[in-house]
């Protein structure tokens, strides 16, 4: 491989936009190294070898500030990093395994008509469940609220087919928002906007969410890190794009 690549080169072989590379050297994560005799900032294979270090990270989950550190650290060599990432990828399989096979079970059980009771489905699923914790939480700080009964009400009418089309209407709207961030799509536009009305929708079908509810659900996509993580994983600073967008749409409309 040639060892001076330019950005646009690097974008398309990592399948990262130029954006995001341009993040990445703002914020000193991966810093192209090299100059083209033209002047260009070039990568190197250790350029190179550093983005995907970065980009296995993000895909576990890590946020950038993390991610720097860990790569920042003189005690540590890029082959310790590669046992770290097989480590933590192979955790993650295997807890993905274990619930794929979960639900294996579930649809086996439900394909003979047979009726789970809560400790039989409890013995499937297991203990390491992230989002059992996450409700949890979620109840504690907002089981009182109205937003919570409604929540819990309208969830308990949703059938199979209404989740599938959820995840896709969810999957789409966040692809649709990190291609609007990428391309500069400024918060406050038209089609920002329309974005915005979008991503409401899509908490309105779970509980009431007026405009300044939804400044509120927003601020959360940065206040907690792994909303944060989430989004980010998307696109860099995709959270914080976000929460402008919905700012500015809320503020358009009296909130």
């Amino acid at each position: 491989m040639n060892d001076a690549l330019t950005v646009g080169q690097v974008a398309a072989l990592a399948d990262v936009s130029v954006r995001t590379l341009h993040h990445y050297d703002a914020v000193g994560l991966v810093v192209p190294g090299g100059r083209s005799p033209a002047g260009y900032r070039t990568y190197s294979s250790q350029d190179v070898e550093r983005l995907y270090s970065v980009l296995t990270y993000r895909e576990l989950g890590f946020p950038l500030t993390e991610i720097k550190e860990i790569l920042d650290d003189p005690a540590a060599d890029a082959l310790e990093h590669l046992r770290r990432q097989r480590t933590l990828l192979d955790r993650r399989i295997a807890h993905l395994t274990a619930m794929a096979n979960a639900v294996d079970t579930v649809i086996e059980r439900k394909t003979m008509g047979t009726n789970l009771t809560p400790a039989e489905q409890r013995e499937i699923w297991g203990d390491d469940w992230a989002g059992e914790r996450y409700e949890d939480e979620a109840r504690e700080r907002w089981g009182t609220t109205d937003a919570w009964a409604q929540s819990t009400e309208r969830t308990a009418a949703m059938s199979a087919d209404d989740w599938r089309a959820i995840k896709a209407d969810t999957e789409q709207l966040e692809a649709d928002l990190a291609a609007a961030m990428l391309r500069g799509v400024e918060p406050g536009s038209d089609e920002a906007d329309v974005l915005a009305e979008r991503h409401r929708a899509s908490i309105d079908r779970f509980y009431d969410c007026d405009h300044a509810m939804h400044v509120c659900v927003a601020g959360m996509y940065t206040a907690d890190e792994r909303f944060r993580a989430h989004y980010d994983g998307r696109a860099a600073g995709l959270a914080e794009w976000i929460v402008a967008v919905v700012g500015a749409n809320a503020r358009e409309n009296g909130a």
